[in-house]
């Protein structure tokens, strides 16, 4: 079992951490290029996770050139992507239902930080089921610097009013992990769709299956 010191507050990452929707996008982005007729891999899609959009453009115009029509592509996935989201194609990931209800028994309080847009977030949490569970969101839009810099960690730690150093950061990817390692916080990997880099195990993070072992550690 992983030691994890019982924190004053807990930071979830949103897709693939709380919603099974890495998995979602990734197929819409794919169906999106395709109407579009332009190019799209599904390794340039998996090295999107976890960034923003704003980063996540700049890998894409990297990839498959500057005149690529980021802009094109970003505005039929997101049609794509908004259906998806009515029709309740995004489920919760396993777990997320019995560790939110420890952390209320325990009394610990919970944020979201997620590289996406308020509106997207709010809606997709709303639509699970699960926004009431949290206190705070802190948003991709909120932030100058996205994952992996520190930023929407420390913004998620000030609306809790809580330091740093006291909250816990559940996350599925390299990206995430890398931002609450530099906000100084405790955190634990639940990979998705990506495995834990070289850099990430060498720091010692504590890399579980699923979020069953985080309720576990917690007592």
């Amino acid at each position: 079992m992983i030691r994890i010191a019982r924190p004053r507050a807990v930071i979830f990452d949103m897709d693939g951490l709380l919603l099974d929707s890495e998995r979602v996008s990734l197929e819409l982005f794919a169906q999106a290029a395709t109407s579009l007729q332009i190019p799209w891999t599904h390794e340039v899609g998996l090295s999107m996770v976890g960034l923003n959009s704003r980063d996540s453009n700049q890998l894409l115009t990297a990839a498959f050139g500057a005149d690529y029509p980021v802009e094109s592509l970003r505005e039929r996935f997101g049609e794509l992507y908004e259906a998806a989201i009515v029709a309740g194609l995004i489920p919760l990931k396993p777990h997320v239902t019995s560790l939110l209800d420890q952390l209320e028994r325990l009394g610990i309080p919970r944020a979201v930080a997620t590289s996406t847009r308020r509106t997207r977030a709010e809606a997709k949490l709303l639509r699970a089921g699960i926004r009431e569970r949290f206190m705070a969101l802190a948003c991709g839009d909120e932030v100058v610097r996205g994952k992996p810099h520190p930023d929407i960690f420390e913004l998620a730690a000030r609306h809790l009013g809580v330091e740093g150093r006291d909250c816990l950061v559940l996350e599925d990817s390299n990206a995430g992990v890398r931002g609450a390692v530099a906000a100084s916080m405790q955190v634990v990997m639940v990979p998705d769709l990506l495995k834990p880099d070289p850099d990430i195990r060498r720091l010692g993070v504590p890399v579980v299956e699923s979020l069953r072992e985080v309720i576990a550690a917690l007592g």
